[in-house]
């Protein structure tokens, strides 16, 4: 079998896979080859931000993993969306534009990890950025990422700042400025009222680089190695198994479920979890696939005495659609979590939020996959400083099969009783004078729950992800880390990892944004 040879082949065209495309092949001399298991980003709700809501059963645009039953979610198997498509999650996700915590990446410098403090990622995440409003201390206006306010705000969506205003948080227009504490409205990736996804920023204005390849409907099976050098790629495209060859790096950016699958697939990996599938043991790697962890999330839901919301009827969906693809205005360029904040609970462990809140005008249940009659709000709450880990575990050798995903939410007991004060606050939110004329009856948790134990089984049996998974291929200074603070594979020459995976504790908020942030971290330590 004859294999292309390549300079350097990225494994996944998710948000980090696209930076990189994009960053790599700026050099004519450099030969890039690009994996993805999804397509194109053809799909015309892609590009409409409310659109989300119509994606999150696409099977062909999404990987639609479960996690293994939940010991502390009621043996609950949980939904874990991820993309499967170009620009990877940020195709489909909420656009929430939100870099964390400044002291987040101190928190990564003070665990010996050079580089990464907030000194050091401020100048890529301005470098990422296009803000609609122009550029300051904290943005950057000329970058491929696309960072706007919204065109179209629902009227509940004010009337909730108000709400935290009233109950004594303040006010912050800017999530991502001088301090990330208090509620407002979301800056969202869009651009001219379009989704600004990954694909769209970096991937799509240089596909037609003729040093860069784009092979779509590509799954990757393994890394190649020659002794403890990685050499190449195996991947099955149109039922033809390939060989692809790198002559000098292969990065993976398959994310925090696909990277480590792959590494372990490849013999790379703890002992004991290669050899129940049968994996030839090449380089033993006892973290690899470990310290998962993720914003687990409650969401309250009342229903709303007027019709203000975004529960449309399927003819009102309709017209929103036409009205969006004619003017790119209107609720159609919502991206439905417009407004949110970040607080702490009495519980924080030091002065960071340890709490964020997305408001969405809609009743929003099981992932938005069950729709509820009439109108209602919802308000979301996640534990931003989770204790609790998981791991990822493998069903066979073949990354064709999906991983085990053991998620481990509240396994912690401070993860839980930080939950339920985050339930509490939520309740307190919606309750303020603001929401007078519109509060309707709650549904979840529901009026009859009002004990602390009565709100924990109320979180047992309703509590899901927010999306946020990291930490599988954790960066370290110390030598058990999967990545030294250069994105290297402990252990095997001419392998990184590029992707949420690497981060050693997850940020305080959605994680796109420092995904983006860490791909342009990595293309600057290549091009060393």
């Amino acid at each position: 079998m004859r294999a292309h040879e390549y300079d350097y082949i990225i494994v996944g065209a998710g948000s980090a896979g696209c930076v990189l495309a994009n960053r790599l092949t700026e050099r004519a001399d450099v030969r890039v080859l690009l994996l993805e298991a999804g397509g194109r980003d053809f799909h015309p709700l892609i590009h409409m931000p409310a659109g989300l809501s119509r994606l999150v059963g696409n099977t062909s645009l999404n990987w639609e993993f479960y996690t293994e039953p939940e010991p502390e979610l009621n043996g609950r198997r949980l939904y874990w969306p991820r993309g499967k498509v170009q620009g990877g999650s940020s195709s489909i996700n909420a656009m929430c534009y939100v870099r964390g915590d400044a002291r987040d990446y101190e928190e990564w410098a003070s665990m010996g990890l050079g580089g990464w403090s907030y000194r050091d990622v401020l100048p890529l995440f301005r470098r990422a950025e296009r803000r609609q409003s122009g550029a300051n201390q904290f943005h950057g206006a000329d970058g491929p990422l696309g960072v706007s306010d919204l065109r179209h705000r629902n009227i509940l969506s004010d009337v909730f700042v108000d709400a935290a205003v009233e109950c004594g948080h303040p006010r912050n227009d800017d999530f991502n400025g001088a301090t990330q504490a208090g509620f407002g409205h979301y800056q969202v990736t869009q651009w001219n009222g379009r989704r600004c996804s990954a694909a769209v920023a970096y991937l799509n204005p240089v596909r037609a680089r003729q040093n860069l390849t784009i092979v779509s409907h590509a799954s990757t099976r393994r890394v190649t190695l020659e002794g403890a050098r990685a050499v190449g790629v195996e991947y099955l495209h149109r039922g033809e198994l390939k060989i692809a060859r790198a002559t000098g790096e292969v990065l993976l950016a398959a994310g925090a479920i696909g990277s480590p699958q792959l590494l372990m697939c490849s013999g790379i990996g703890p002992i004991d979890e290669l050899e129940s599938v049968g994996i030839r043991v090449r380089i033993a790697h006892p973290e690899v696939g470990r310290n998962l962890h993720d914003h687990v999330d409650y969401c309250t839901l009342r229903k709303c005495r007027e019709p203000v919301t975004y529960d449309f009827s399927l003819l009102r969906e309709a017209a929103e659609g036409l009205r969006y693809f004619l003017t790119q205005d209107g609720p159609g360029s919502s991206n439905i979590a417009e407004a949110g904040g970040f607080a702490r609970s009495s519980l924080a462990r030091d002065e960071r939020a340890d709490l964020q809140f997305h408001f969405v005008p809609a009743q929003l249940d099981d992932h938005g996959r069950n729709r509820m009659p009439g109108h209602g709000y919802t308000l979301h709450a996640c534990i931003l400083r989770p204790l609790s880990r998981g791991h990822i575990g493998l069903r066979s050798d073949s990354t064709g099969d999906a991983p085990r995903i053991f998620a481990n939410y509240l396994r912690e007991r401070a993860d839980l009783d930080t939950l339920v004060e985050a339930v509490q606050m939520s309740r307190d939110l919606l309750a303020a004078r603001a929401f007078d004329r519109w509060r309707g009856a709650e549904i979840y948790p529901g009026d009859g729950v009002r004990s602390d134990a009565d709100i924990i089984g109320a979180i047992r049996a309703k509590a899901e992800t927010v999306y946020h998974p990291v930490g599988t291929c954790r960066m370290g200074a110390d030598e058990a880390s999967v990545v030294d603070s250069q994105l290297r594979v402990r252990g095997v020459a001419g392998l990184r990892v590029v992707d949420a995976s690497v981060m050693p504790k997850i940020v305080g908020g959605n994680t796109n944004a420092p995904t983006i942030m860490i791909a342009e971290k990595a293309a600057d330590l290549l091009a060393r």
